[in-house]
């Protein structure tokens, strides 16, 4: 970023590889196309964490005064168990099947599922969430085109996209560097090869068997559309055959963001996005997540402190946090002690928040420049800078905390508050809330239920700063200890006593 201008904004464009700065097709106007979840399950700890990745890119694009749409889908049809080689049961109907119940039933459930997690979050929700079933005519329509211009052909009733005919003309690979020869020469996978012209050509459209439930008619016959094809078309209705910015996991790079810039491709002759984005993956103690290693977790059990390698529940701020922590493109490891650290450090930003706001009322800052204001203003500029880095909200992170440090100091006395002159610590307040609330969509949520545990602490604060002042010690020392052992430490400051909870 050092080679760069650090007041515009620059993003890591996967198809590059490499920072580019950030133009729109059509400003003020943005469009942001992010792959949603397949519903089946219940949301985890993957879907949080591009959830986080995407809230924060939507929220900052807005911050900078960009009119965005914001369009995240959800899969409820047509996304197979075998990912790559499109085979087994489609997910939704087969947890439809195993509890014998209607497949839009599961869609239904784990949407709101989803929703409930990513509202925990504190993510704002897209402006256009559609879903694969509610677009069926829309997907026809593009196979439509993709066969007429050559790039499609069927068997069966089934419609396959023919990559060997698309890589006469155009790339495939360029995104997730992807070299198919080697992919072939590495695989055993032989069913349903005896109707694809080549094991990498991708289903546009799927025939449904007798027992196939979700089934809509097409020109083919009665089928349902593949994976890869319904975001291709739901991005083309909501945002044009060429947009902005298009999200998603990084496991989604191959094959299924692939697929869908030859698609585009095929049908419209040049390449529908402009910058690619990709969030990393979650790994649990160093280890990749999955059911069978018994290191899944879920939202409502990391909420809760349901599994076993939690020692606790965890609020969805301590989690978003840690999230946050970790520039999007590195991976980011839990375990417990990453979100008891995690918990440790959002307490503190939250209570240096506190701490700027008592200042802020208490008055006394000077008129003219400090000899604090540069190193203040550098920081928040700091803020400001990072965020136009790629959205770096480590970094970002990184300097609130630097802030978070002078501003104890200021409240302690270390530093004196005539040293910050009153222009800079409204600087200081407003990037504060900026950055805090409105980029990184923290919120305190360390008041505890309705304001009683603070109530009572508070009551207990002054029972024993009366025990004090009749110099009854013992009932003094009693409290402050008591108070010690379920997580709240007083701190005896010039200006009275002030406590932190250990959540």
């Amino acid at each position: 970023m050092s080679e760069t201008d650090t007041s515009k904004l620059f993003i890591y464009n996967s198809l590059s590889r490499k920072k580019e700065e950030f133009i729109p097709i059509n400003p003020p106007f943005v469009g942001l196309y992010v792959c949603g979840p397949t519903v089946y399950g219940d949301p985890h700890l993957g879907h949080a964490r591009a959830a986080v990745t995407f809230d924060v890119v939507y929220r900052y694009l807005k911050f900078l005064g960009y009119k965005v749409r914001y369009v995240r889908n959800i899969t409820d049809v047509g996304h197979l168990e075998q990912e790559e080689t499109e085979q087994g049961e489609d997910k939704i109907a087969k947890k439809a099947r195993l509890e014998q119940v209607e497949p839009m039933e599961i869609a239904q459930k784990y949407t709101i599922s989803y929703h409930k997690g990513t509202e925990l979050l504190n993510c704002l929700n897209p402006d256009i969430e559609p879903t694969a079933t509610g677009h069926i005519i829309e997907q026809i329509s593009l196979i439509k085109t993709i066969l007429d211009n050559g790039y499609g052909y069927e068997v069966n009733g089934n419609i396959y996209f023919d990559i060997e005919k698309y890589r006469q003309d155009n790339p495939y690979g360029q995104l997730s560097g992807k070299i198919l020869e080697d992919l072939q020469a590495g695989s055993r996978e032989t069913a349903g090869l005896d109707e694809k012209k080549s094991p990498h050509d991708f289903a546009l459209w799927k025939k449904a068997s007798p027992t196939h439930i979700m089934r809509w008619d097409s020109p083919w016959g009665d089928g349902y559309p593949g994976w890869h094809l319904e975001c291709s078309a739901m991005s083309l209705k909501y945002l044009g055959k060429k947009f902005d910015i298009h999200g998603g996991g990084l496991d989604l790079q191959f094959p299924h963001h692939e697929a869908e810039i030859a698609q585009c491709r095929s049908a419209h002759g040049h390449d529908p996005v402009n910058y690619w984005i990709h969030n990393n993956m979650v790994t649990i103690d160093g280890a990749k997540m999955s059911k069978s290693a018994g290191n899944f977790i879920n939202l409502d059990e990391l909420f809760e402190g349901r599994h076993e390698k939690l020692a606790k529940g965890y609020s969805p701020m301590v989690v978003r946090f840690l999230m946050l922590q970790s520039h999007y493109r590195s991976k980011i490891d839990f375990s417990n002690d990453a979100l008891s650290a995690a918990e440790k450090g959002f307490h503190r930003l939250m209570a240096a928040v506190a701490l700027l706001k008592e200042l802020k009322e208490s008055g006394d800052f000077s008129e003219e420049e400090g000899s604090l204001d540069k190193a203040v203003l550098e920081l928040c500029g700091r803020c400001h800078h990072s965020m136009n880095d790629d959205f770096n909200t480590a970094q970002v992170l990184a300097a609130l905390f630097d802030l978070s440090s002078k501003i104890n100091a200021l409240h302690n006395g270390q530093l004196l508050k005539t040293d910050l002159s009153r222009n800079a610590l409204n600087k200081l307040v407003k990037t504060f809330d900026q950055f805090i609330y409105a980029i990184l969509g923290l919120k305190d949520d360390t008041s505890g239920d309705d304001g009683i545990t603070e109530d009572l602490i508070e009551l207990l604060i002054d029972i024993r700063k009366e025990a004090r002042e009749n110099k009854d010690f013992a009932t003094s020392d009693k409290i402050r200890d008591e108070l010690q052992q379920i997580g709240v430490r007083l701190k005896d400051e010039k200006g009275g006593t002030r406590f932190e909870i250990d959540r």
